[in-house]
């Protein structure tokens, strides 16, 4: 994971024209086509940016469940400048989670195994998913569970989601129609043009909306792009 912040300015300006849905905090989905895009170095970037700037806490929401990468990139010390992860909150919020658990095991807490971690000098939370409590032969799979995201609109000033690869994973296109926008991220000379309008079209037929496209590694940069064809 890497601090691409010096770069995104383009993409916050273009994040900020987001009108939020009813109840306050605007939510960005960053995804890919392909595996190795840099999407959590940008969804990490994003947020520790968004935080400096925001009214109330800022969420990074990873739907990695299996990895964690958010949070293991955090706790490794991404930035010099930011702090790692902290006291492990609940991140029920009281509603259906995002995830179930099959098969479920009874008087299993397993309605909480998602946790908030505080970023040590920043108001930003990273989740971070408790596979380990899950029993043998368990499997967690995503939902959107629009209460939930509720909730967490009304209590936060962003939410970043950090979604794995198209190619990897549905889970960004479970999740495409609660993001008000998504940023498709690209590796230059990597990605193609067919593979990038691809995936805006498989996230635009599950109701998302997707703003744009940045090109990561670009001369060791980060380029936003508005507008992008096929």
């Amino acid at each position: 994971m890497h601090d691409l912040r010096k770069e995104l300015d383009p993409v916050w300006r273009a994040a900020t024209r987001l009108s939020p849905a009813p109840g306050g905090a605007r939510v960005l989905m960053f995804t890919s086509a392909l595996r190795g895009e840099g999407v959590t170095s940008m969804a990490a970037s994003f947020a520790c940016m968004a935080a400096l700037r925001s009214e109330k806490p800022v969420w990074l929401v990873d739907l990695d469940l299996r990895r964690n990468p958010v949070y293991r990139g955090f706790k490794s010390g991404f930035a010099r400048d930011v702090g790692q992860p902290g006291r492990a909150y609940d991140a029920s919020l009281r509603q259906t989670p995002i995830y179930t658990v099959i098969p479920r095991v009874a008087d299993a807490h397993q309605d909480r195994l998602l946790t908030a971690h505080d970023i040590d000098g920043l108001p930003l939370l990273v989740t971070r998913f408790r596979g380990e409590r899950l029993k043998s032969g368990q499997r967690v799979l995503l939902q959107d569970s629009p209460n939930w995201w509720r909730a967490l609109r009304e209590m936060a000033g962003w939410v970043i989601i950090d979604a794995p690869a198209l190619e990897q994973s549905s889970a960004a296109l479970t999740m495409a129609g609660i993001a008000d926008g998504t940023i498709l991220v690209v590796e230059a000379d990597h990605t193609t043009p067919n593979e990038i309008d691809g995936a805006r079209r498989e996230l635009e037929a599950k109701n998302g909306r997707v703003i744009g496209a940045v090109l990561n590694r670009v001369k060791a940069d980060a380029r936003f792009a508005n507008r992008f064809s096929a």
